[in-house]
Formats: structure tokens, sequence, C-alpha cells
């Protein structure tokens, strides 16, 4: 019994080992990818219904320019350019609303678990964002992909669109709809559950 519990053991390290390096079409998606990461003031239900009205108008003014981009680089040389503006019309959302609180837009790398979406996945890893923070940032976050625009159509729904998958390689296409990348870490979800069951 010992040596079936160290035979687990050895295969689920090695799973381990194996998931947390990226496949060559994960860091491919991780350089491809711009994300949009909007933070709300506080969770309060006025500063929640304030956060999707920023999502709102900040695709609807500057979505289609993003994601008109040749490649994500260009995607964040816009962003970075448009910062100021970003902050100052975000802004302006808000004070339509009522509300004085500031906005600050920074293009960063930031950590990102794992997203399911209807039809696709993102794996976790750190991607380039465009970062608005409202207030004092201290609520529940929004964020999907600006750039492929997989998130165009967020101002009017809270299902993205996948349109912004063709805007991928073919290897990267097949990792978000559930290929490669499904299957390495149902691997290590199935060993960890094996592993964690008692005698």
């Amino acid at each position: 019994m010992n040596r079936n519990i160290v035979y687990m053991a050895a295969i689920l390290l090695a799973t381990v080992i194996i998931a947390a390096f990226p496949t060559e079409a994960e860091g491919e998606i991780y350089e491809d990818t711009l994300r949009l990461h909007i933070l709300a003031n506080s969770d309060t239900e006025e500063d929640q219904a304030l956060k999707l009205s920023v999502r709102d108008g900040l695709l609807k003014k500057y979505g289609e320019q993003l994601s008109a981009a040749s490649d994500a680089d260009g995607a964040v040389e816009i962003a970075e350019e448009m910062l100021g503006e970003i902050e100052s019309y975000a802004e302006q959302i808000m004070r339509a609303e009522g509300y004085e609180y500031e906005a600050r837009a920074t293009v960063s790398v930031e950590w990102y678990e794992t997203r399911d979406y209807e039809d696709f996945s993102l794996p976790c890893g750190y991607y380039r964002s465009l970062r608005v923070v409202i207030g004092e940032g201290e609520g529940k976050n929004w964020w999907c992909v600006m750039y492929p625009p997989l998130c165009m159509d967020m101002a009017s729904t809270d299902t993205p669109s996948d349109d912004g998958i063709v805007d991928y390689t073919r290897e990267e296409m097949l990792l978000v709809r559930g290929g490669r990348y499904n299957v390495k870490f149902k691997a290590l979800e199935i060993l960890s559950s094996l592993f964690s069951k008692k005698d």
C-alpha cells in the first residue's frame, strides 16, 4: 500500500511540475492578449453598478479602437498613449451619475486565475492589462479580454462573445477551446482527487 502511495505521489509531483510550465501556445496567448481589468470602489450595490457603467462606457468608446490594432503590442501602445484620456472619460461617466470618485488607469502585468467562459477558457498566468481603478478600488473587480476583442458585447450582456478568437493562432484557439490545456489540468485534478482519498 505504501508503494502505491509513493507511486501516486511521484505521478502527482510530475504532473504539478508539468502544469507549472506553460505550453508554447499558453506562452503565446500571454503575449497576444490585452485584458481589461476594472476595480470598483467598494462592494456596495451602488459602487458595483457604477463599475458596470464605467465598463460599458469604456468598451463603447475605446473598444473598437483597441481591437483594431494589428496585434496585442499595438493595442498596448494605444492604451498607454490614452491613459489620461481613459481616466478623464471614466470620471466623466461617474460625474454624470453623481459620483466624485477619481479613476486611475495603468497598463501593467497582472496575474489572472483560469477563467471559464461559455465557449472557451483562458489559462491562468500573467497577462498585460489595461487596469482601471475606481476610487479606493476595494470592491469586486471585473475583467475580460480587450484584445483580441472577446468582450466587445459586454456593454449589453454578461456573456462575452468569442468572435475575437479568430485573432488567435490555430494552436491558441485549440487551447482556449479546451484542447491540450484542459487535458493537462484534468489529469492534475484526477490525480489530486485520488491522492486525497482516505484508505
